[in-house]
């Protein structure tokens, strides 16, 4: 909403320099997005007095207008009709700059010196009028500076506002809201109207047939009017506003609007039957045509406005085309009036068809307040129009609103709030805001909220707005008391350490859209039967690529990588951490939280200490390792037991600790990477939250440095290759018993002196004692156990050589 400081000037004394006013509003939640600077080179522009006009001697379309700037006389070639002898205008002299950025030079047209431009609104950046020249008042003076004889400059305030505070979609408001917070008094605009002696229900008549839809209805009427242009003030603020100028009558029920914030609707009197209105719901199938000139396709729970043959309005949203404000008009019917927000905001939404009447209905509006924007209404039509305003107004109003009464605790609003207010203070706060309080007692006030004010409800909603006013940056600064608990860690805290990490070793995060297309399933190969195709559909999906809910996180992964590689970025660490939904016989899905990560490209460039080397199946293990690693999970381990979808056969495990599945790694298949177009390799790893949750370590514990030496003993043993190096070392460390301090398998060798379904694995055994020194028989013993049984459970046998199973 867009919010003219001058205009504001006028209900409350501003004090406050536009940017610390901005300032103001925002701290207490009324957020200014922008400040913009009108008229303010305007002063380079001078006001002057048409002494002649004469036709141009070459040219039929221009004219040579003889001016009087104050201090002499120039003579400008000028393409306007609207100007005659003695009007004062706006001028550009040589050398002058406009806000568009042109520059005014003297220059000839047709053979005719012209020494500056005539100005028209739009070129001054005032409205977006160009229709003619701008004729100025007359109570100016030939070479005054433009901006200062007019008070031109001014400052747009661009407000965002909570859908929660339309009592701020207005100057009004938003001056009430200044006057608060700055301890200032607002003045309302007077109402003095001039009525005839003709009573309006000799004119006029309104019945309500839907008193839910419309609990107050009023009208005013005002006969003998001129239709016409509105004055420049006028349509200045409407300008700036974003509102276009139509005709006067039309421009003050807009101007209203952005005034007091209640919407009003002008009607034709002389186009209404039977000179009656009816408000009601239309029928289904009922053909409606608005002011855009469309025609509207109602439903019985649209309300409408109706005189006495048939529809002339769409209540709260627009009025129609049978019944709109024209030159020819002579009486105006007003509309004031409040509608149920619930019932218009269906209709906006169902016809698609959103306005400045509705955007406020639907959030409701000041109830009490409508027949004084009538009032105000009237009283402008009068001075800016003309006629004849008929005495009194129809007032359907069956049940009037009553005040609600609100119970506010100080020492409750203190404890929210973490202050120490006193209850005198807060009152006075409240006073502030137009709201009735009678303290109770030295603790409890009751409080009666305005009519404006509809989303003051309960006792929290005063607690805001004593927030508000006293300034949340006054408000100190606690955290809470948390005491420690031997509880399992909570998945907030487990996320950041998991991120944490994975920033740690490169990686960036990624966020993508929960809404996926259902094709993904079919390029990570999923069965008939997988959860991957237990999709939760979309009612009102944005496309069909968005018409589901992900049932894995790994489409959105490749999706990125995709992305980035069509802009030449082939290199990537990636990860997410998201939910996948599963369908379930119930109504809700499953929800699961998964931390999905891939690498892609080269993990390595090329140096001079190190080959370039792209990313493989040990680097996403190792990364898994780590992340397992610095939550405490030791025993973890990785088998290849059940295949997941979209991973190659061939490089893939599946990831298992204490009995419990918490994740996978895999290579990518190849069909599925071809399916998002991809062509270099790529490897995932998927961690499932829930299962990881009660196996991570709370709290990391000290380990003391070891007293006694270790001893280091190698193995070198052929197995067959379908022995995986996890069962080796499940065996050394089982056989060890607890003399075994590490086991790393530091060579792989598949080669010419063995067969090709074998390969041979060297071990390095660690072992030390906590209490001792071990002796070499000791060790020597344990070792040959360890070589015995690995022999038993592999059927596999030492590698020949001098040294296996000898100390180094």
């Amino acid at each position: 909403m867009k919010v003219s400081l001058n205009w504001l000037k006028e209900f409350v004394d501003i004090d406050q320099t536009p940017a610390e006013l901005a300032e103001s509003l925002t701290m207490a939640g009324l957020e200014v997005e922008g400040l913009e600077h009108k008229a303010q080179n305007l002063n380079d522009l001078t006001v002057a007095r048409i002494l002649d006009i004469k036709l141009h001697p070459r040219a039929d379309r221009l004219s040579i207008c003889q001016l009087d700037v104050g201090k002499g006389e120039v003579s400008v070639v000028c393409g306007a009709k609207n100007m005659s002898k003695g009007d004062l205008v706006p001028l550009a002299l040589p050398g002058t700059s406009l806000p568009d950025g042109m520059l005014i030079k003297e220059s000839k047209i047709r053979d005719e010196i012209s020494q500056g431009m005539l100005l028209a609104e739009d070129e001054m950046g005032l409205t977006d009028d160009h229709t003619g020249i701008m004729i100025l008042p007359d109570n100016l003076r030939p070479g005054q500076p433009l901006s200062d004889a007019m008070d031109l400059e001014d400052w747009i305030l661009d407000i965002t506002l909570t859908p929660n505070r339309i009592d701020c979609a207005s100057i009004v408001g938003i001056a009430r809201d200044i006057g608060a917070l700055t301890n200032k008094k607002i003045s309302m605009p007077e109402i003095h109207i001039e009525e005839s002696d003709t009573l309006i229900e000799d004119l006029a008549s309104v019945t309500i047939l839907d008193s839910q839809g419309c609990p107050r209805y009023t009208v005013g009427l005002v006969e003998g009017v001129k239709i016409g242009p509105s004055p420049f003030w006028m349509r200045y603020r409407l300008h700036v506003s974003g509102i276009r100028s139509i005709n006067n009558v039309v421009d003050i029920t807009n101007y209203v609007l952005m005034e007091l914030g209640q919407p009003l609707h002008a009607f034709d009197y002389n186009l209404l039957a039977d000179r009656q209105i009816v408000v009601k719901r239309a029928e289904n199938g009922q053909i409606f045509t608005t002011l855009d000139e469309q025609p509207r396709d109602l439903d019985d729970q649209t309300l409408m406005i109706c005189d006495g043959e048939g529809p002339v309005a769409l209540a709260g949203i627009m009025g129609g085309l049978n019944s709109e404000i024209t030159e020819k008009s002579g009486t105006v019917l007003i509309e004031s009036a409040y509608f149920n927000p619930t019932m218009i905001r269906r209709s906006s939404k169902r016809l698609s068809l959103s306005t400045e009447a509705s955007y406020r209905f639907e959030r409701g509006i000041d109830i009490g307040g409508v027949d004084f924007a009538l009032k105000r209404s009237l009283m402008l039509i009068k001075q800016l129009a003309g006629g004849n305003i008929a005495r009194g107004i129809i007032d359907c109003y069956p049940e009037p609103w009553s005040t609600p009464k609100i119970i506010l605790r100080a020492n409750r609003a203190n404890e929210i709030l973490g202050t120490s207010i006193g209850i005198k203070q807060m009152a006075d706060y409240l006073f502030s805001l137009t709201m009735a309080v009678k303290v109770v007692d030295q603790n409890r006030m009751e409080v009666s909220p305005p009519s404006f004010r509809v989303d003051i409800t309960r006792e929290a909603d005063l607690v805001e707005e004593i927030a508000r006013l006293f300034g949340y940056n006054n408000i100190p600064i606690t955290l809470p008391a948390i005491r420690p608990t031997e509880e399992d860690i909570s998945e907030l805290v487990l996320r950041d350490r998991i991120k944490a990490i994975l920033v740690g070793m490169g990686f960036s995060e990624i966020i993508t859209y929960s809404f996926i297309s259902p094709k993904s399933a079919d390029i990570l190969g999923a069965g008939v039967n997988s959860n991957l195709r237990s999709f939760v559909k979309l009612l009102n999906p944005l496309s069909k690529d968005q018409s589901v809910m992900r049932t894995s996180l790994i489409p959105g992964l490749l999706s990125t990588v995709r992305l980035n590689s069509l802009r030449g970025q082939n290199d990537l660490r990636i990860f997410e951490w998201g939910k996948t939904y599963i369908k379930e016989e119930e109504e809700l899905p499953q929800e699961k939280q998964v931390l999905a990560a891939l690498i892609t490209g080269m993990v390595s460039t090329q140096k001079w200490y190190q080959e370039a080397r792209d990313a493989d199946l040990f680097d996403i293990k190792g990364m898994a390792e780590n992340i397992l690693g610095e939550l405490g999970i030791d025993k973890a381990e990785y088998k290849r037991n059940s295949l997941k979808e979209g991973l190659d056969p061939n490089e893939y495990a599946r990831i298992s600790s204490s009995g419990s599945d918490i994740g996978a790694i895999g290579k990518v298949s190849k069909e599925v990477m071809e399916g998002y177009g991809l062509e270099k390799k790529a490897y995932v790893l998927e961690i499932y939250i829930e299962p990881l949750l009660p196996l991570v370590s709370r709290v990391k514990q000290f380990t003391p440095l070891a007293k006694f030496p270790s001893v280091r003993r190698d193995i070198s043993i052929i197995v067959n290759r379908s022995i995986e190096s996890a069962m080796l070392i499940s065996i050394v460390k089982g056989i060890g018993k607890g003399l075994v301090e590490s086991v790393d398998i530091f060579d792989i060798y598949q080669g010419k002196q063995i067969v090709p379904q074998e390969k041979a694995l060297a071990l390095g055994i660690s072992y030390r004692s906590k209490e001792r020194t071990l002796t070499d028989n000791e060790v020597n013993n344990i070792h040959e156990e360890i070589i015995e049984e690995i022999r038993r459970q592999t059927g596999g046998r030492l590698r020949e050589g001098p040294k296996n199973g000898n100390p180094r």
